[in-house]
C-alpha cells in the first residue's frame, strides 16, 4: 500500500514537472515572438519616416523648380493672359500651397473662366532700344530713370562759289567744310502707373553740345584750314507723355500700347543764339556764318502720336512701333546776329517726321537680356513763308541698335544701348545708359 502511494506521488510529481516545463517553453516562445514583432514594427516606422522625409524633399524641389520656371517665364514674357482651364492648374500650384502637409492625390476643382491677374497682362520685359519703353509701370508704382546719351556725327559739305563755263571749268572758289559734332544729354525721366494699363511720363534733359568746323576761308588768300569751335549747354526741351495698353497679349496675339508725346521748347532754340553774320551772311563773302553758341532745343513745339507692339514667341520677344511727329509752325521769327542786330526770317514750319522701328529681344538668363533693332525716320522738307526752303530735301535717317540689360534687383535694372548710323545724314555713333529704378 505504501508502495502504491509512493508510485502515485511520483506520477503526480512527474506530471507537475512536465506542466511547468511546457509553461516555461511557451513563455519563452511568446517573448521571442513579441520581440520579433516589435522590431518589425519599428523597422516599418523608420521606413515610413524615411519615405515621408523623401516626400517632403521632393515637394520642396518641385516648389523651387516651379518658382524658377515662373521667374524665367516672367523674364521671357511668357505669362499668357488666359483663364484657368481645369484641374491641371490647381495641381501645379499645389506644392507651393501645401508644402509640409501630407500629399493629396484627389483632383481639385477649379472654376473655369477665372480672369487672369493684372500682372500677367503686362507686356514682357526686353532690353530697351528706343525712346519709348515697351512695358508699362504697374499701378501705384513710381519709376525714376536717370540716363546719359552720347552722340557723335561728322559731315562734309562742298559749296561752289562762282559759275562754270563748261562742266570741267569753274570760275570762282570751292568752299569745303568738315563738321564734327559731339552731344551729351543727361536726362531724368519719371513714370507713374495710374493703373495697370495707363501711365504718365515726364522727361527733363540737360544738353551739352560741342561743334568743330574745319574750313578754309574764301577770298582771304589763306593756304591752310581754320578750325572754328562753338559749344552750348543748357536745359533741353522738356517732354510729357502718356501711354495706354490697348490689348491684352497672349500666346498668339501681341500686346499693343498707344502713346502720345508732347515736346516743349524750353531749351535754347536756334533763333535765340547769336550768329557770326558780320562777314558771312546773305550778300557777304567771308567769315563763318555759324552760331557762336549752340542751341540746346529744337525751337518748335511738337506732338507725337504712336503705337508700339510686343509679341512673345519662345524664346524671343519681337517688338516694333510706328509714330508721326508734327512740328507746330512759328510765325514772325528773326535770328540774332552780332552787334544786337536781327535778321527777319518770317514763318517757319519744319517738316513732319514719320518713324518706324522694329527689333527682337532674347533673354540670356533670368537676369540678362539682349536686343537688336533698327530705327528709321523720314524727315520732311522745311517750309518758310509757305514755300519750301531752297536746298531743303526730305532726309532719311536709319540707325542699327544693339542693347543689353541686366536686372540688378527686383527694383533696379542697368541698360546700355549702342547705335550705328546707316545713312550719311544719321549720327555715326549713339550710345546711351539707363538705370530705371522702381519705387
Amino acid at each position: 500500500m505504501n508502495a502504491s502511494r509512493s508510485k502515485g506521488r511520483a506520477a503526480v510529481l512527474a506530471c507537475s514537472t512536465m506542466v511547468m516545463t511546457c509553461t516555461a517553453s511557451y513563455a519563452q516562445g511568446s517573448a521571442a515572438a513579441g520581440d520579433e514583432g516589435a522590431a518589425r514594427i519599428e523597422g516599418l516606422q523608420q521606413q515610413l519616416s524615411e519615405q515621408a522625409r523623401q516626400i517632403e524633399i521632393l515637394k520642396k524641389a518641385v516648389a523651387d523648380q516651379e518658382a524658377r520656371q515662373r521667374e524665367l517665364q516672367r523674364s521671357l514674357g511668357q505669362q499668357d493672359a488666359r483663364p484657368a482651364t481645369g484641374p491641371t492648374e490647381g495641381a501645379q500650384t499645389a506644392p507651393n500651397q501645401n508644402a509640409g502637409s501630407e500629399p493629396d492625390n484627389t483632383q481639385r476643382s477649379v472654376r473655369v473662366g477665372v480672369a487672369p491677374s493684372d500682372e500677367s497682362q503686362q507686356p514682357p520685359v526686353v532690353a530697351p532700344l528706343f525712346e519709348q519703353p515697351g512695358i508699362l509701370t504697374p499701378k501705384g508704382k513710381f519709376v525714376l530713370e536717370p540716363s546719359v546719351q552720347y552722340v557723335y556725327s561728322s559731315s562734309n559739305r562742298v559749296a561752289l562759289v562762282g559759275y562754270t563755263i563748261i562742266p570741267a571749268l569753274l570760275i570762282g572758289l570751292i568752299d569745303v567744310r568738315e563738321v564734327k559734332r559731339n552731344t551729351i544729354t543727361g536726362a531724368l525721366t519719371t513714370r507713374y502707373g495710374v493703373n495697370n494699363r495707363f501711365e504718365l511720363e515726364a522727361r527733363l534733359p540737360y544738353v551739352y553740345r560741342s561743334d568743330a568746323t574745319i574750313s578754309r576761308e574764301i577770298f582771304t588768300g589763306s593756304a591752310s584750314d581754320a578750325v572754328f569751335n562753338s559749344s552750348g549747354k543748357s536745359i533741353g526741351d522738356i517732354e510729357l507723355a502718356a501711354r495706354y495698353q490697348l490689348t491684352d497679349g497672349g500666346a498668339n496675339k501681341p500686346y499693343v500700347v498707344g502713346s502720345l508725346r508732347f515736346k516743349t521748347r524750353t531749351g535754347k532754340d536756334p533763333f535765340e543764339v547769336v550768329t557770326d553774320c558780320v562777314t558771312r551772311c546773305v550778300g557777304n563773302t567771308t567769315g563763318t556764318g555759324l552760331p557762336l553758341d549752340l542751341p540746346t532745343g529744337s525751337g518748335f513745339y511738337s506732338l507725337q502720336p504712336g503705337v508700339t507692339w510686343l509679341f512673345a514667341s519662345d524664346p524671343a520677344v519681337f517688338f516694333g512701333g510706328i509714330s508721326y511727329t508734327y512740328n507746330f509752325k512759328r510765325s514772325g521769327i528773326s535770328r540774332q546776329v552780332l552787334n544786337g542786330e536781327q535778321e527777319f526770317i518770317g514763318d517757319v514750319e519744319p517738316g513732319g517726321i514719320f518713324g518706324i522701328n522694329f527689333g527682337m529681344g532674347l533673354a540670356l538668363n533670368d537676369k540678362s537680356a539682349l536686343s537688336i533693332g533698327v530705327d528709321l525716320n523720314s524727315i520732311g522738307r522745311t517750309r518758310q513763308n509757305g514755300a519750301p526752303v531752297p536746298g531743303s530735301v526730305r532726309t532719311q535717317l536709319a540707325t542699327m541698335l544693339l542693347g543689353y540689360s541686366y536686372r540688378y534687383s527686383d527694383k533696379t535694372t542697368f541698360s546700355i544701348t549702342v547705335g550705328a548710323g546707316l545713312t550719311r545724314d544719321t549720327p555715326d555713333l549713339t550710345m546711351s545708359i539707363r538705370i530705371p529704378m522702381t519705387f
